[in-house]
């Protein structure tokens, strides 16, 4: 029978999602049930932290240089109820120019005997995988990304999840914020998508809801804020993304620079808008930033779920030697679409149908005239 070895690894920010991924990769190429109509038998093995793990393996000493894992089914069978990345992961670029590695990264792919590699990333670790695939390396990529910003999909792991973490610690923050009449202002993560401050702030009930695709005036933040207290709330909760700003302003950054991806490392918004609020209208006003606990925890069913669907699907495109696709869940179905498609681009919120912009929240109308 023939024999095939397949790579898998996660890269990028961590999030729920990766573990059922990366179980059904390895229980689909591994059935035995499937071999035989295959005649393939699949030898998987995991690599650790993302694509530096490709870049510091010693192909010839690959299995004593704790780069690499064999997985089998035993290994991951409860690997599905656990979150983050069993496999570890880095945010390591093989085409950072400070440090250019993608032709040695290549070679040993080639020199391990690879059939293809799965990849389990956002936008930077996809971009990559996307360019592996035109110099020829066989890539499989799984969209996994709690800010949602992949494009040619509908879903990407990890962003349940997210949402649930945050409509729980806004719930928790309502009995703090009502007692105190204060007003909170929670910072999410998003980058420059505001899917996770839009519908986490849905979700939630939140009153104000700021995106990056839509800078938001301060002016306007404390007059939607006054006409709440007018009316008898005793007090709000408001919603930011990280990449959110002020119109006229750059996105907030915590710190000069970017990483290997070329991405800023956004953070602080929350806070400037807390400390505006309560400049403009006297109330006290408090910020939270929920930061990486919107990564962390067991993944909600929904991922469990689409996990399992996502690397399925990942196998198939396998077996059917369909390389160069990225799976993807569009119209309900899952199916999958090419890797140049996604290279260089994001799926972003669109105000114009998707958001308010004069009461900066969630759109009132959904269904138009007729339909």
């Amino acid at each position: 029978m023939k024999k095939s070895r397949i790579g898998v690894l996660t890269g990028g920010g961590d999030c729920a999602g990766l573990n059922p991924a990366l179980k059904w990769v390895v229980k689909t190429a591994m059935d035995e049930r499937l071999e035989s109509e295959r005649g393939v038998r699949h030898e998987v093995l995991g690599i650790h932290d993302g694509w530096k793990g490709l870049a510091e393996v010693d192909p010839a000493n690959w299995d004593g240089t704790g780069h690499i894992t064999p997985l089998n089914p035993d290994i991951v069978r409860t690997w599905d109820r656990y979150g983050g990345t069993m496999l570890g992961t880095s945010r390591f670029s093989p085409y950072d120019p400070k440090n250019e590695c993608s032709g040695l990264v290549a070679d040993n792919i080639r020199k391990m005997g690879f059939e293809a590699i799965v990849v389990l990333g956002g936008d930077g670790t996809l971009a990559i995988a996307a360019r592996m695939a035109k110099e020829g390396i066989n890539v499989i990529g799984i969209p996994k990304t709690i800010d949602k910003d992949l494009p040619e999909t509908d879903y990407t792991l990890g962003f349940e999840t997210a949402l649930n973490v945050i409509v729980e610690e806004v719930d928790r923050l309502r009995t703090t914020a009502g007692s105190h009449k204060r007003i909170f202002v929670i910072e999410t993560m998003g980058r420059t998508a505001g899917w996770l401050a839009l519908e986490g702030g849905e979700a939630c009930g939140a009153y104000i809801i700021l995106i990056p695709e839509h800078d938001f005036s301060i002016k306007r933040v404390n007059e939607l804020v006054m006409e709440g207290r007018r009316s008898g709330t005793r007090y709000e909760i408001i919603i930011v993304a990280e990449g959110a700003k002020p119109v006229g302003r750059r996105e907030i950054v915590k710190k000069k620079g970017t990483d290997s991806f070329g991405r800023k490392d956004l953070g602080g918004v929350g806070e400037l808008v807390a400390l505006e609020i309560e400049k403009g209208t006297e109330i006290e006003t408090r910020s939270v930033v929920l930061s990486h606990l919107q990564r962390g925890g067991a993944p909600c069913a929904y991922d469990r779920r689409m996990g399992r669907y996502f690397g399925i699907a990942a196998v198939d495109l396998i077996v059917n030697r369909r390389f160069g696709r990225m799976v993807s869940f569009k119209n309900g179905k899952i199916t999958s679409v090419p890797l140049a498609d996604i290279y260089g681009r994001l799926s972003r919120v669109d105000p114009d149908t998707q958001y308010d912009v004069d009461r900066y929240n969630g759109r009132r109308t959904i269904l138009r005239s007729g339909k």
